[in-house]
């Protein structure tokens, strides 16, 4: 996934990872292609808008029902999930299935939805940040929200996915993130969420004791999380770490 571009951005940095872009063309619009850290998923950037606002998934046609888009996709055998981003598509396919088989149709479903003019998602199902700041927030998940808006979610966008904010325990301090896109499913997933956003969250928010990932069926009260042991090393002290925070956008 986006470990070295998170690490980047934390104290200690690493080389970002080589891309490997593709290019298709489908009868007159061009689209590119990049792969991602996962081998089953395939990031399309169609060179126009997908979303205005935030991100969707679909994990079956059931669910793409609120997506004219996403239901012409899961007509093609072997797809697994879609995911939409501001100027990105990213497909999810079956292991057995081979990108050859896919890829062509891919094109041709996102080519002919454009022709038509339609939209993506239903008026009633437009995407919605979940990093929205709300007067329900305490101050730090409105500085867990800005930190995945700032620093996390451009990283893995890159890759083809997301990372979406859930909940803080305000009592154990353990962040609870689900991951979307070519992020769901990626080998390098468990490293990027604890070597990159744990160890980031961790250096400038003190309340935060750990970065859990959901899964997509799991429900949060289902989840057993243990409470970080006492002790260990001594923290900076808040207003130093929400200082350091703010001047993340100068950065």
């Amino acid at each position: 996934m986006a470990l070295a571009r998170l690490l980047s951005r934390a104290p200690a940095g690493l080389a970002a990872r080589p891309r490997l872009p593709l290019v298709g063309f489908a009868r007159g619009l061009f689209i590119q292609t990049e792969n991602t850290p996962n081998p089953e998923s395939l990031k399309f950037l169609p060179g126009k808008p997908v979303l205005d606002t935030g991100t969707a998934e679909f994990k079956s046609f059931r669910e793409a029902q609120v997506s004219p888009l996403a239901k012409r996709l899961f007509q093609i055998d072997g797809i697994k999930s879609v995911f939409f981003a501001q100027d990105f598509i990213t497909i999810t396919k079956a292991e057995e299935t081979p990108w050859s088989m896919v890829k062509p149709h891919v094109f041709s479903h996102i080519m002919d939805f454009y022709a038509e003019g339609g939209k993506v998602l239903n008026d009633a199902n437009e995407g919605i940040s979940d990093t929205q700041i709300t007067d329900d927030d305490s101050e730090v998940v409105a500085m867990i929200k800005e930190l995945i808006e700032t620093r996390v979610r451009p990283s893995v966008q890159e890759d083809g996915g997301d990372i979406v904010f859930k909940s803080f325990d305000e009592e154990t301090g353990v962040v609870l993130l689900k991951l979307q896109g070519s992020c769901s499913g990626c080998p390098s997933s468990s490293i990027t969420l604890k070597s990159g956003i744990e160890n980031m969250m961790m250096h400038y928010i003190p309340e935060v004791t750990a970065v859990e990932a959901i899964d997509e069926d799991e429900d949060e009260d289902d989840l057993e999380i243990l409470s970080p042991p006492t002790g260990g090393k001594a923290r900076q002290a808040s207003n130093e770490a929400r200082e350091a925070l703010k001047s993340l956008g100068d950065q």
